[in-house]
């Protein structure tokens, strides 16, 4: 099989597709360090009740402000402190306690090989992640991929998209920033809200992990294999 001629960009989904990572051990000790870290200023069941509550709020993001924008309007106040009052405190997390959920991943040794070929071959490469955290959690999720020195066209932190998977606008939000049909898209990833893209008439390659379970409503992928394979085809 070999990718075809129309492929100008190349979306990939970064979890359990450019690094495997337990993902439910993950969620766990990310909640449970954040609560922790803000516990002299939030009481940890409150926090974690709200940062539930807002996560569901920001996946029915509808396109009219960013994820951040969302996250701010319905996390904010909280205990009586506004956003201008912890965010700083989130910054320090990121940087002192987060590197910390790193045992929770390992590399997938071809990554790297990969998405420099991508880049090579004239492609514009996307990271299409689930956009529900800042640009530093996913930077730092690449760096531990291997992947993370790359001049990605565009990384969907939270900052930059204003919808997540699997709204097909989050997929739109993406063709519009980088100027690539979706017609023109190869979508990688490894779940169905990777694979409904699909819908909107986008290539899909998808890398079978842990997670994979694919609707019968969502069309079968074009392509499917390894980091190996989809380097092979480009």
């Amino acid at each position: 099989m070999s990718l075809t001629s129309t492929i100008k960009a190349i979306l990939f989904d970064l979890d359990n597709t450019l690094i495997n990572i337990d993902i439910d051990a993950f969620v766990k000790n990310y909640v449970l360090l954040l609560s922790n870290y803000v516990k002299e200023y939030v009481p940890t069941r409150k926090f974690i009740a709200r940062l539930m509550k807002v996560s569901k709020k920001v996946e029915q993001n509808n396109g009219e402000s960013t994820n951040e924008e969302v996250f701010a309007e319905y996390f904010f106040p909280l205990e009586g402190y506004m956003r201008d009052d912890l965010e700083p405190l989130f910054d320090e997390f990121y940087i002192e306690e987060y590197p910390k959920l790193q045992k929770f991943t390992n590399q997938k040794p071809e990554a790297r090989s990969t998405i420099k070929k991508c880049f090579e071959n004239g492609y514009k490469v996307v990271i299409a992640t689930t956009p529900l955290l800042p640009e530093t959690a996913i930077k730092q999720r690449l760096t531990w991929a291997g992947v993370g020195d790359f001049d990605y066209d565009l990384i969907t932190s939270y900052e930059h998209v204003s919808a997540t998977k699997p709204n097909l606008l989050y997929f739109e939000d993406i063709a519009r920033q980088i100027k690539v049909p979706l017609e023109n898209c190869l979508m990688v990833g490894d779940e169905d809200k990777d694979m409904v893209v699909a819908k909107l008439g986008c290539k899909t390659f998808l890398i079978r992990g842990p997670n994979t379970d694919l609707s019968s409503d969502t069309p079968k992928p074009d392509y499917e294999g390894t980091l190996s394979d989809l380097k092979d085809l480009i």
